[in-house]
């Protein structure tokens, strides 16, 4: 089965040249567009694509706030388009629930690798600006109520390899360092995922930043 993608961005041609770019990959579907946060709500609940690559400035809703409203019902991926340096508001996107984003000037193959990482349940750290955006957003000051004691639940071997993960590590690269298997690293990061209620890897970077973990 293919990945089924929407796009969701206000500008015609943006839309077409990733549309154009998606479907290169033979493993990728372009199922749906959106020009307004209002649009990719609605075409989101009727479609259910796995992947949704979501601009944040569109007329109406924007895409934080529709970001925030279709996860409520579906279980779709959310990556944000920013140009980064003027879009603060992919700190608002991260926490709203997104899996990650990407650059508008990304090029095709990483493009087309980000809709494949998303949709296998990982999240967009490696490129450096990720690690940026996520590190910037995690040292937030975390009001007390927010805060909890939320690693209390994880195992010491668990809390080990959050840590690893918000620096960035791939799985490989966790196994390597803890000398264990790709699949048991895999297998930590999953169940400190649904130990700490988060939906994914960004969240429980920022969740490792938030409590003082690294």
């Amino acid at each position: 089965m293919p990945i089924t993608v929407l796009l969701a961005d206000d500008q015609h041609l943006v839309r077409a040249g990733f549309r154009s770019l998606l479907r290169r990959g033979r493993d990728i579907e372009v199922v749906g567009e959106a020009s307004t946060g209002d649009e990719a709500v609605r075409t989101a609940r009727s479609l259910r694509p796995d992947v949704i690559l979501m601009d944040i400035r569109m007329p109406g809703m924007d895409g934080i706030a529709a970001t925030r409203k279709i996860l409520e019902f579906a279980t779709s991926k959310i990556i944000i388009l920013t140009t980064f340096e003027t879009d603060e508001y992919v700190f608002a996107a991260l926490a709203a629930g997104a899996s990650g984003f990407l650059t508008k000037e990304i090029d095709p193959d990483g493009l087309r690798a980000a809709v494949r990482v998303v949709a296998a349940g990982d999240a967009l750290l490696s490129p450096s600006v990720t690690r940026r955006v996520v590190g910037e957003f995690a040292q937030r000051p975390v009001r007390p109520a927010e805060r909890g004691d939320r690693l209390a639940a994880l195992t010491e071997r668990e809390r080990e390899v959050v840590a690893l993960v918000a620096t960035g590590l791939s799985n490989d690269e966790i196994a390597a360092r803890l000398v264990i298997s790709p699949l048991t690293a895999k297998t930590h990061i999953t169940r400190a995922i649904a130990k700490l209620g988060v939906r994914d890897r960004v969240q429980l970077v920022i969740v490792a930043y938030q409590d003082g973990l690294v």
